[in-house]
């Protein structure tokens, strides 16, 4: 498999991301992830529609639950034309269990544990620990990639103002 060029770390350590690093302008590509009822969900589902792609390692840690609530309060104010999709490589029980017990309903949060088809697609494997790289991507209306954001310290936080200013752009 391809190794993204990307560098990050994880705890100050160096990582390796598998897979195709994703770019300003690419053609989005169609991947399968599963939503919490184990049901598979494609990209392509939210055809149309501005797609913020949330991307984090996992919901059961500090930075990624913050992430979530960012991204969650700031989904209330936007336009139905804009979806953010939560993905990470935890289970959709987790996932489930998680957003029911923190009042998070303004994503859709998707597992790619099952088949790692969004992460090696889109570069955001980490082979060390085969969990998602935080991260942002914006998709346009016509699946085309207009924002990437590879969070080049696994541990901080994503820039959520430009995500969001990136995506409203496009409505």
């Amino acid at each position: 498999m391809d190794k993204n060029k990307t560098k990050v770390t994880f705890k100050g350590n160096p990582i390796t991301l598998l897979g195709n690093e994703t770019k300003v302008n690419d053609k989005a590509v169609d991947f399968t992830v599963l939503n919490n009822s184990l049901e598979p969900v494609k990209l392509s589902d939210f055809d149309g529609k501005v797609k913020i792609l949330s991307l984090f390692p996992s919901i059961d840690t500090g930075v990624c639950s913050k992430q979530a609530h960012t991204f969650n309060q700031k989904a209330s104010s936007l336009s139905d034309d804009i979806v953010i999709l939560a993905i990470s490589n935890d289970l959709p029980f987790a996932l489930s269990r998680f957003c029911g017990a923190e009042g998070i309903d303004n994503l859709i949060t998707l597992s790619d544990h099952k088949n790692l088809d969004f992460s090696t697609k889109y570069g955001f494997l980490i082979e060390e620990l085969r969990l998602i790289a935080r991260g942002v991507v914006v998709i346009d209306k016509d699946n085309v990639v207009r924002y990437v954001e590879y969070v080049p310290e696994g541990t901080n936080e994503p820039d959520y103002d430009r995500a969001i200013e990136a995506a409203q752009k496009l409505v």
